[in-house]
């Protein structure tokens, strides 16, 4: 999952080897001059239709969250020490979490130390894997203290009576798209993890996790790469994570409501120079942050400049919440490339799970007989 970032150090490292040899090779010389049109990208960039061309990869990863943090209030923005403050705290605790492990630490205690880490900081991604970015999202010369920009507290809107009473009925009825619960030898009603015909579509290199692939598109831990690809007739977003690719076809209108997808149903529009995405017909299978089918968002993608899109997205199931909800975050472009994203390839981890429950069922009828 991680080539991308792996192969990029392993580039910085010869292309640092080159500036050395260029630096002695070349040193008491000027630097060639460049033309002008070569300075820097064109400030908005158009297609042959005429319409801006949004074309690029871009690098999602931010520290701004989805939903601002009680502290901040109903502060939309950073104060510049505020930013400077908490990047560095990011900075110093991924300095600190690269160091090597102690190989004679002690196992974690059972259930977890009830920390925020998997399943208790008992086990997971180590930080080497991880990529939420180093800094706050910048809008308008503002660092960002949410994604959300409504409602005005940056938090996600009640659920409803309705979706709250169908969230506890789906808690009981397992599906793809729920996440791991607590110990299976406690007492509870079976979850997606203890099944292997139910384990969730992210798990199963089904789907990116975290609405990476959108929409809305979020960024989450890692492969936070997105690709855009535009014709006259469409527009593709592919995700760097499990390669998941979205067409957006452009005018038209959407499929029958018999037919749902994943991703939904998405179709476009130009509203002067912003792309304006459209997507319904969801799935019941992908139920993002306890939506229904009747889930409803609409994207709009415009340029800010050469390097950076202004992604913005509203959500609207009145079926799940009080009232809809908007998001917005810059997209910047980056250099790096995407990679394949390979998911089970040399992964025994599944086949490692079924054989540890076949080891606990044959304890279990060992003390059954032994009573």
């Amino acid at each position: 999952m991680r080539a991308r970032l792996i192969t990029s150090a392993v580039g910085l490292a010869a292309a640092c080897a080159v500036v050395s040899s260029w630096s002695v090779q070349l040193a008491g010389q000027a630097p060639p001059s460049r033309p002008a049109s070569a300075a820097r990208p064109p400030l908005n960039p158009r297609m042959p239709d005429g319409h801006p061309d949004l074309q690029g990869t871009y690098d999602i990863a931010t520290l701004t969250p989805l939903e601002r943090p009680a502290a901040f209030g109903n502060n939309l923005t950073l104060t510049p020490e505020q930013a400077q403050r908490l990047e560095k705290q990011v900075a110093d605790r991924i300095e600190r979490a690269a160091l090597p492990s102690d190989g004679n630490r002690a196992a974690p205690p059972v259930g977890g130390d009830g920390s925020s880490g998997a399943a208790g900081n008992v086990g997971g991604y180590n930080n080497f894997w991880i990529d939420s970015g180093t800094k706050y999202v910048t809008v308008n010369g503002e660092k960002r203290t949410s994604i959300i920009v409504d409602p005005p507290n940056g938090r996600i809107p009640p659920t409803t009576a309705s979706a709250r009473q169908r969230n506890a009925a789906r808690a009981v009825q397992t599906t793809s798209d729920q996440q791991e619960g607590t110990d299976p030898g406690l007492e509870r009603a079976p979850g997606a993890y203890d099944d292997p015909e139910r384990r969730p579509l992210g798990e199963r290199c089904l789907l990116g996790f975290g609405s990476t692939s959108g929409p809305p598109a979020l960024p989450v831990l890692y492969n936070n790469l997105h690709q855009i690809v535009q014709t006259k007739d469409h527009v593709m977003i592919l995700n760097e994570m499990n390669h998941d690719a979205r067409i957006v076809r452009m005018g038209g209108t959407h499929l029958p409501a018999t037919v749902r997808k994943w991703m939904g149903d998405s179709i476009g529009r130009w509203e002067g120079d912003t792309l304006v995405v459209d997507t319904t017909n969801f799935t019941d299978k992908t139920r993002f942050r306890g939506s229904s089918d009747q889930l409803h968002i609409v994207e709009r993608f415009s340029r800010l400049d050469g390097k950076t899109l202004l992604y913005r997205f509203t959500v609207e199931d009145p079926t799940t919440w009080s009232q809809p909800w908007t998001g917005e975050y810059t997209w910047p472009a980056t250099d790096d490339l995407m990679f394949e994203y390979a998911c089970h390839e040399a992964n025994y981890a599944l086949g490692n799970i079924l054989r540890g429950a076949r080891q606990r069922d044959a304890e279990e009828a060992r003390k059954g007989a032994n009573r």
